[in-house]
């Protein structure tokens, strides 16, 4: 059947949708009704190796937040589902990825403990519409419902935008890294306490 997850989450706030694929090849259908997250996705998407597709409403009209955060949130409950058991996996995923003129790193260790460490102070004012410091709260959404020890830096860089993309594509090669199968681990959950 593959590694493979459908959640649906609804509450007052949001209503959102996803199907992942754990093993794809970055294809994504993405629409959240916040244009710069949906482009930021297709960045998790397209370079995690991620099929995906997100269908998100929520309560623009009050904030972005919740359908930020929210979608953060199911991202990280479509990924631990998928994963299963986490047999086999890496567990562990790194990754530094430039964007123009800007440097960003993202490590993931799917450890089961989720702490999320987030070094962007750059990361302050409006792209567009969308507020900066959303994406700090789009990777807590994702790092507590993932179950994972998360930390994310950019380590330098001028302009918004590119700093923002350089965060979510090296996230997505981070957890292309900590989700990849080893053969030589089939069966092994990656921990010497024999569970994740």
């Amino acid at each position: 059947m593959g590694r493979r997850a459908v959640i649906q989450r609804k509450t007052s706030e949001t209503d959102i949708q996803m199907t992942l694929e754990l093993d794809g090849t970055g294809e994504h259908r993405i629409q959240t009704g916040i244009p710069f997250l949906d482009h930021m996705l297709s960045q998790v998407a397209r370079h995690g190796r991620l099929d995906l597709s997100v269908q998100a409403t929520g309560d623009l009209p009050v904030d972005l937040h919740h359908t930020v955060e929210d979608v953060g949130i199911v991202l990280g409950e479509a990924v631990l589902q998928a994963l299963g058991e986490k047999a086999g996996i890496v567990r562990y995923g790194a990754a530094r990825v430039p964007m123009d003129e800007a440097l960003a790193s993202a490590v993931i260790d799917l450890s089961g403990r989720p702490f999320l460490v987030f070094q962007a102070p750059q990361l302050k004012g409006r792209i567009g519409d969308f507020e900066a410091d959303l994406v700090r709260e789009f990777f807590q959404g994702l790092t507590n419902h993932l179950r994972a020890n998360v930390h994310i830096q950019v380590e330098y860089g001028q302009n918004l935008h590119h700093m923002a993309e350089a965060v979510f594509k090296a996230a997505g090669r981070a957890l292309h890294q900590a989700t990849a199968l080893d053969p030589r681990l089939a069966g092994i959950v990656p921990s010497t306490k024999g569970c994740l």
